[in-house]
Formats: C-alpha cells, structure tokens, sequence
C-alpha cells in the first residue's frame, strides 16, 4: 500500500477511545411544557439522548401544583415503565440521562435535582462542568449551605435559591455571573420551564414547538424529531428562555465577546441525525471523510469503519478517494451493558464480543480504516490485531479529526495529558504502537473548512490547548469528591 502526503502540515499526536474507542459520553437534557402527557413525552425524548449518557435517567413533572419525581441507575428503558410514568402527571416536566464529568456515578448524584425552597419547588437538569464549583461551594458551606451531593449541578440551585428574593429570572442572571464554565439547563418550577446556555455556548440547547401550545427543550434534534415537534431555533449562549402560561419569551442573562462551541460534539458526541450549533452532524461527519484524500493519498482496496464511530467518515472518504465502502467488521447489536465476564485467556473478549471482521473480505486486501478519534489506543490496538489476524495485508488508519493531546474541563470525560496516547507520543510512534502500516490525522485547518471555515465559534482545546476560560487547576478535579 503506498501513502503519501498532500501538502498538509505535521500530524500531531493524538489518542485513541477507550470502550467503543473513544471519551464518554456527557449528559442530555430534556422540557416540555404544555401536553397532558409531559412525563411521557420526556420519556422518549430521553430515549432519543440515551447517547449522552448512559449511568442513569430521571424525570421531574408537574401539574402547576404538585411536583412528582423518579429517577434511578440505568437506561432510560430500565428505569421506567408504564406504571412509573403514569404517577409523573402535568404538563411539564424536565429529564435527564447522565453520564458524570464531575461526582460520583450514584444515584444520590443523578439529576434532575430537586428541592423545595421557601415553599417553592424547582429542579435542575445540567449538562456541562462548571470549572468553578470547588471555589463557590466551599463559599457557600461557610455561610451554612449544606449539600446533598458531590455534583457540581447542585451549586447552580443553591445559588438560584439564594438570590430566591428577586425572581427566579433575576436569581437565574445572578447565578449566571457568578457561574463559570460550561453549562446547558433546563429548569422546572410548579407552574414554568425554563432553559438557559453559558455564555459562551459550549454545549448545545434548541427550542422546538409542539402541536397546539406546547414547547420542548432539548439537548439535541433528534429528540425532536421523535415525538414530532418542530425545530424553531437554539437558544443562544448567555439566553434565557421563560415558557409558562403566557406564552414563550427570552431575556438576556449573559455575554461573551466570543464563541466557544464544543467541536467534539460534532466529530463524537451528538447523533447524525441532528442539527447542532447551526449544522446537520451527518453532513459535517462525510465533510471530515471527504477532506482526507485533499490531504494524503492511499492505494487501497477498500476503506472500512470500525461501527459506529466512523460510519459517515468512512462514506465520505469513499466518495471523495473513489474507492468501495466495505461493512467488514459487523457489530453485535445484543450486547448490553454487562456480561459474563471471560477466563484470563480469552484475551480482549470485551472488545471482540462487540465486533467481528469479516475475514473474507479482508483477507489478502489492503484496507484504510476509518475512525472518528484515537484518545488512549488500547481499545484501536485490539480491533487492528483483529483485522490483521483476519488476514490484511496492509493496513492504514485515517481518523477524522486532529490530534487530540489535551484534556478537556468542560463537560468531556477526556483522560488527563499522562493519558492521551498523542500528548505522549508522535504519529510515529502511535502508528508502531498500532502495529499499522500507516497513519494519519486530519488537519485542524482541513476540520474547520468543514465547519464552515469559521475557527472563532469553536472550542479547539483538545487539540490546541487554547481553553476559552483559563483553567487555574489542571487536576481537572473542579467536582465536588
């Protein structure tokens, strides 16, 4: 197989992911007001996110005066049923399926978190990390506040219920300038749901409208799209939307002279099927693919994804290079989440319960691999043994992004530096580790003409190493253990 380069500049180093080969999944969030049916309709809302996190899921409604409750430990279709659901009564509610950035994976830690204040009622659901949440805590502990959890979701309500006084909107413009970091949240009181986005928008938030009067926040389109409500617009960073009895309506409760729109939602985290931060993540996926033969050039027979992660790559690339699209590794969709686990000597058996190369596809041939990141590379190391044993001739990886050398701090469980397999090494070194015959990583340049060319709406800390809000403690350790 012969590889050349394409006037690109140096590859950097970057990492692989570990457990479908990449970082974890952060959290989804989820509102709707006005339908009779809101708990129901959150439920399959959650469904559509389940992507976004997968420790636990709970749900928080109301009828305009009581307020009801459930969440548990698992997938959104473990925690409830029919008989769960039908004791969520009202017209609003809110939901969340979690993965933890920062607090123990428990359920005392699963959200939405709820409390009565001052004979009010609201709950909070959060995706993001706030990168000041020890500070403020600990702030909070010496005037009396005590919590109840480890997550950092939690200092959001102490602060709204300590600026209670003025009005939930103005506790809610209160709580955002002391606030830092990133943070999506929708929000329920008895009779309101309530959404708002930091500043700088770094996590993804959309409004969309149901038949009638009924309004939906939600982390992601998709979730639109499943119980059929119609996309009307993002919130902005630094927005806060109010929708109540009277209707829909936004005031202003933060700014930024900046964007800083995570990219990773688009290369890993969000579902292809939806709109994010203004772009559809299936088309961005194939652009990514699509700039790869611009850069390096494969003789090849075939280009492969390992599934999911680099399905819309790999149609890109195949489009773009000219060359078959070939389905040679097939997924075992039954797999859940735990198994029996195996005797010493059925080496790597997680990964290969999971996948299984075609080996009369692969045998003799030269193959490009395509993924959509590389953070640790232990988990790439095993499905390329897995392909080689399959009888590959060569064997060339290109992954769709750049290097990924740094941690993230806003929301993404990324490893620390000592963990990212590119912060440590160069491609050269990756690619023996790999026991590939060739690698290469997208240019972060190659990345942003797919985004629209825009560099200065995007997080690009992973690669970069340029945080939009300056990050005191590296530890990453901004939660509350």
């Amino acid at each position: 197989m012969n590889i050349g380069a394409k006037n690109h500049p140096k590859s950097l180093p970057f990492p692989s992911h570990a457990e479908r080969g990449g970082p974890r999944e952060e959290c989804g969030i989820f509102g709707i007001y006005g339908h009779p049916e809101a708990a129901k309709l959150t439920y399959f809302g959650l469904y559509a996110l389940q992507h976004r996190g997968q420790e636990s899921a709970g749900i928080v409604s109301s009828d305009g005066k009581n307020v009801h409750e459930y969440k548990a430990m698992g997938l959104v279709s473990e925690v409830f049923n029919e008989s769960r659901l039908s004791l969520l009564t009202g017209h609003l509610a809110i939901g969340h399926v979690r993965y933890s950035t920062t607090g123990s994976s428990v359920l005392q830690n699963a959200q939405p978190f709820c409390v009565h204040h001052a004979g009010c009622t609201m709950a909070v659901a959060h995706n993001g990390n706030l990168i000041n949440a020890r500070t403020i805590r600990a702030e909070l502990e010496r005037h009396g506040s005590i919590f109840q959890t480890t997550m950092d979701s939690e200092i959001i309500v102490h602060l709204l219920a300590k600026a209670g006084a003025r009005g939930i909107e103005e506790a809610i413009v209160a709580t955002m300038a002391l606030i830092k970091g990133a943070y999506s949240v929708v929000m329920l009181t008895e009779k309101s749901l309530i959404g708002f986005r930091d500043p700088l928008g770094f996590r993804p938030l959309c409004i969309g409208k149901l038949n009638g009067d009924g309004f939906v926040l939600a982390s992601e389109t998709c979730a639109l799209d499943l119980i059929q409500a119609e996309y009307v617009r993002d919130v902005e960073p630094g927005e806060i939307v109010i929708i109540d009895e009277n209707g829909i309506r936004s005031i202003r409760g933060a700014s930024a002279p900046k964007r800083a729109n995570c990219i990773f939602e688009f290369i890993y985290f969000a579902r292809p099927d939806s709109n994010i931060f203004g772009q559809n993540v299936y088309t961005f996926r194939k652009l990514l693919g699509a700039a790869l033969p611009h850069e390096v050039t494969i003789d090849a027979d075939f280009v492969m994804p390992f599934p999911d992660s680099g399905n819309y790559a790999a149609v890109g690339y195949a489009q773009a290079a000219n060359i078959p699209l070939e389905l040679a590794v097939i997924r075992n969709h039954y797999v859940g989440r735990t198994f029996i686990q195996p005797s010493q000597s059925m080496r790597d058996f997680a990964v290969r319960v999971k996948l299984n190369p075609v080996k009369e596809t692969i045998k003799g041939k030269c193959v490009v691999i395509m993924e959509d990141s590389v953070i640790r590379g232990t988990t790439s190391k095993t499905r390329i043994k897995a392909i080689r044993d399959a009888g590959a001739r060569e064997i060339v990886m290109l992954v769709s992004c750049p290097p990924t050398k740094y941690p993230c701090f806003y929301g993404i469980d990324f490893p620390t530096e000592g963990e990212l397999i590119a912060a440590r090494q160069s491609v050269e070194e990756i690619r023996r580790f790999l026991e590939l015959d060739g690698l290469h990583y997208l240019s972060i340049d190659s990345m942003l003409k797919a985004a629209g060319g825009d560099h200065t709406r995007f997080c690009l800390a992973c690669f970069n190493g340029r945080y939009p809000i300056p990050i005191e403690d590296r530890s990453g350790k901004f939660g509350l253990e």
